[in-house]
This record gives structure tokens, C-alpha cells and sequence, in this order.
């Protein structure tokens, strides 16, 4: 129980500054203190040395001695962390975020779809026809919250089947960006037909081993969600 309690008040904590820092309310080159977060928050010096501690791996913060606790500019950031992803989803950023987000994946899923077709596994094939199955016949009945588990499995399973470990590495990075969609309410109730139709084509695809038809079944996808989201990036 207190090991919980501790986490929780670290987790609190952690996404507190996490989110001011990514948002600008603490720019860069401003400082913090251990005592000044013990104070704010009510929580002790392990915590707060804790959650410094995990800033900095993230390359929000630096520390350094006789100058203390000092907040990096957004170059010095690990973009790829899926904590530092979600508190910029969450803040003022949230549109460039997603603008950022979507072109990665315009960049990156359409090649990992075109290998996955050339490398998976015969299991891995057929998971991922069940999967765009799957995520049909949950679309169509609108439970969302379903839809986006398999959504998310659909995806990671084709940068895991590329059989490139640098694109099986974004997985987290693709599935925080799903789900910010669907917490954030930028999801419709029933996902567009043609996203369902667009899934299951590049399912069928890299089932079969058709490497460029799943690359452009991928870009096709993915066309369709940056179309989705031009109009919260100021664009026509």
C-alpha cells in the first residue's frame, strides 16, 4: 500500500511538470528545485528526485550541480517517448503534435506494410486478415473502444512483421497516436467505411505477399487520415 501510494504521487507529479514543461508554461531555461516540488506538491524529496530523474532520461530537464534543475529547449526532447508524445496530444501543441505524428507515419507505414508483405510469417499473414476482419465488424457496430485495441494491434503487428527492428520500434509511438485520437475525441462513433475497406485491402495484400500493393494500400490508409486532419492544421 505505501509503494502505491508512492507511485501515485510520483505519477501525479511526473505528468504535472511533464505536461507544463511540453505545453510552455515552463520554457526553457527556466529552473526548478527539489524543495520548490516537495512544497507545491506535499511530497517527499524521493519523489520529487524521482521524477526529475525521469525528466531528465527524457531530455526535458537537465541537472547539473551549483546550477540545479534547468528546463531544456524542444531540440533536447526524446519526441519518440510516449509520455512526452500524450502530454503534448493533451496541451496547446495538440494539433502540431498530430500534424507531426500522421507525416511519420506517411513516411514510415507505407514502406513497413511493403515489408511486412515480402517478410512475415505465414501466422503473421493470417493474423492480420483476422485482425482487419476484426476491426470491421467492430467499426460497423461502433464500439470504439474495441475498435481502437484492434486498431492498434493491426498496426504494431505490421511494423513488428517488416522484419525491420527500427520500424518495430515506433510501435509505441504509432499506438499512442491512435489512442490520443480516440481520447481526445477526434475519432467519428463508426470509423469511415473507407478506412474499413482501406485496412482489409492492405491485410489482404501483405497476406498474399503483394509488397507494392500494400505499400500503396498503406499510403491509401493513411491518405484518408491526414485528409481527416488538415482542417485542425489551419490547411484549406
Amino acid at each position: 500500500m505505501r509503494r502505491e501510494g508512492i507511485e501515485s504521487r510520483h505519477g501525479t507529479v511526473l505528468d504535472a511538470i511533464g505536461r507544463e514543461i511540453t505545453a510552455g508554461e515552463l520554457a526553457a531555461g527556466d529552473t526548478l528545485t527539489l524543495e520548490g516540488i516537495q512544497g507545491r506538491f506535499g511530497v517527499s524529496r524521493t519523489v520529487a528526485r524521482e521524477t526529475m530523474r525521469i525528466l531528465e532520461s527524457m531530455g526535458l530537464v537537465s541537472s547539473r550541480r551549483r546550477i540545479g534543475i534547468t528546463v531544456r529547449e524542444v531540440t533536447a526532447w526524446n519526441v519518440f517517448d510516449p509520455r512526452v508524445i500524450w502530454w503534448r496530444l493533451a496541451g496547446s501543441g495538440r494539433d502540431a503534435q498530430l500534424r507531426s505524428l500522421t507525416e511519420l507515419r506517411i513516411a514510415v507505414e507505407p514502406l513497413a506494410a511493403g515489408a511486412a508483405a515480402r517478410n512475415a510469417a505465414d501466422q503473421q499473414r493470417a493474423r492480420i486478415v483476422e485482425l482487419g476482419g476484426e476491426m470491421r465488424r467492430l467499426g460497423e457496430a461502433g464500439l470504439l473502444e474495441e475498435f481502437l485495441d484492434v486498431d492498434i494491434a493491426f498496426h504494431t503487428l505490421l511494423l513488428e512483421a517488416s522484419g525491420n527492428e527500427m520500424f518495430t520500434a515506433l510501435a509505441d509511438v504509432v499506438a499512442v497516436v491512435l489512442r490520443g485520437r480516440t481520447q481526445l475525441g477526434l475519432m467519428p462513433h463508426h470509423p469511415v467505411p473507407e478506412a474499413l475497406e482501406a485496412h482489409e485491402g492492405v491485410a489482404a495484400a501483405v497476406a498474399a505477399g503483394r509488397e507494392r500493393d500494400a505499400e500503396d494500400a498503406m499510403r491509401d490508409l493513411l491518405g484518408e487520415v491526414r485528409d481527416a486532419m488538415v482542417a485542425l492544421w489551419g490547411r484549406g
